[in-house]
């Protein structure tokens, strides 16, 4: 059986390790129980979280037994950035968040069987703990020098850094003790934005307990141009579907660049080393077809939500370029739609003109460029071609009672609400 770090490497899940070689015999010990932490900054997590529940989730197959840590605490203070203090949120929000994040990581993971996954928060050791104990018990194993010489440190030292900030490594550090000392953790991974943070963990565990414990760190998965993946013009890509719906998740990795979809299969699919080298070719052969990127935003959105809305995505894409019929989707679906193209809320009352709805949806720049359109032969409604230049909307055409959708030649698309 191929050790599971054999499997991480070849997925290029592996930028940094303590020890490879101990860790890999670690590994191949026996179970081995886990950690990876998320801090609630925001009410859902995002595309990057997905690797690391991901890499969780491999791991746990594996037969390791995972913690799946919600910072409660570390929330409350947030992780120095590279410009600027983070803005402290209000505990009652952090709380929030919390119970939401909890509920996500529970979608990724078994909570049965042997190595079933638990979900801890770190304020339940650190809200008790005075001060002094904390100065006393883990201030004292930090160097300050150490400490100064982190990279994001460094950088935050001429323009400002709060004792708050600063003292997050601790707070993160405490984790990894309190994790080795009441479940047996020996293993934590995260981003190598972490890296520190991580291996402060490492060097506590070391020094309060004489104990050596492993550490693995994730790369930043970036797009072609060098910026991180799950940021776009629009915004950060969330995993809530309320925040971002598999339709526009589906679209978002639909949209991957040749030259980046083969290392994301790699890393967001469970496509083994034969599909993938598969897709690898096809992607090479006929780019144009975009096998690979087709694969992988399946795969992403059936993890992340269900091979059903993964379907409903996929036929909501085709139905909104006329190769579907447009009345087939559901008006969730229909709604992650209009919000990706942007769709323009008219109010309600008398039906407004095609000419009218093809200006006001985006896809044409007049009235006079609509007109035209439609005497071109290029203008649709919900896929029809719209051949009187006169003609109006009617209820008929409101899909589920309020959404057209306008298209002008074979990709131009845009779409009203009507009564919004």
């Amino acid at each position: 059986m191929t050790n599971v770090l054999d499997e991480l490497s070849w997925r290029g899940l592996v930028a940094e390790s303590t020890d490879e070689a101990a860790l890999r015999e670690h590994l191949d010990s026996g179970p081995v129980t886990y950690y990876v932490g998320f801090d609630p900054s925001a009410p859902s997590l995002q595309v990057g979280n997905l690797v690391q529940l991901l890499v969780a989730r491999r791991l746990q197959d594996a037969g390791h037994r995972p913690l799946i840590l919600v910072g409660g605490s570390t929330g409350l203070i947030g992780d120095p950035k590279q410009a600027g203090e983070r803005v402290l949120n209000e505990p009652e929000v952090v709380a929030g968040w919390v119970e939401k994040v909890r509920a996500q990581v529970g979608r990724f993971l078994d909570l049965e069987g042997d190595n079933a996954a638990t979900i801890v928060n770190n304020l339940d050791w650190t809200s008790g703990l005075s001060t002094i104990e904390f100065l006393r018990d883990i201030g004292k194993h930090f160097p300050v020098n150490r400490m100064l010489a982190r990279d994001v440190v460094a950088r935050r030292l001429e323009s400002g850094i709060s004792y708050t900030e600063f003292s997050y490594v601790l707070l993160q550090a405490l984790d990894y003790r309190e994790l080795f000392r009441t479940y047996g953790c020996t293993l934590q991974f995260g981003g190598s934005d972490q890296w520190g943070n991580i291996t402060a963990g490492v060097e506590l565990v070391r020094r309060a307990e004489g104990e050596r414990v492993h550490a693995l760190a994730t790369p930043l998965i970036t797009k072609a141009d060098g910026t991180k993946l799950g940021k776009t013009e629009s915004g950060t890509i969330w995993l809530d579907p309320s925040l971002t719906s598999p339709y526009a998740l589906h679209q978002f990795f639909l949209q991957a660049e040749d030259s980046k979809v083969i290392d994301y299969l790699k890393v967001f699919t469970n496509r083994t080393r034969d599909e993938v080298a598969e897709l690898e070719r096809l992607t090479e052969a006929e780019p144009y077809r975009r096998h690979a990127q087709r694969a992988l935003a399946d795969d992403v959105v059936t993890v992340v939500h269900s091979a059903a809305e993964a379907a409903g995505a996929a036929t909501a894409a085709e139905a909104l370029f006329g190769r579907k019929d447009l009345s087939e989707l559901d008006a969730d679906t229909l709604a992650g739609v209009f919000a990706e193209i942007g769709g323009t809320a008219l109010p309600g009352g008398e039906l407004p003109s095609v000419v009218d709805a093809l200006e006001a949806s985006g896809v044409v720049g007049s009235k006079s460029a609509a007109r035209r359109t439609i005497a071109e032969g290029g203008a649709y409604v919900n896929n029809t071609k719209v051949t009187d230049p006169d003609a109006t909307l009617t209820r008929a055409d409101l899909l589920h009672g309020r959404y057209v959708v306008l298209r002008r030649g074979k990709r131009t698309v845009g779409g009203v609400q009507v009564g919004t």
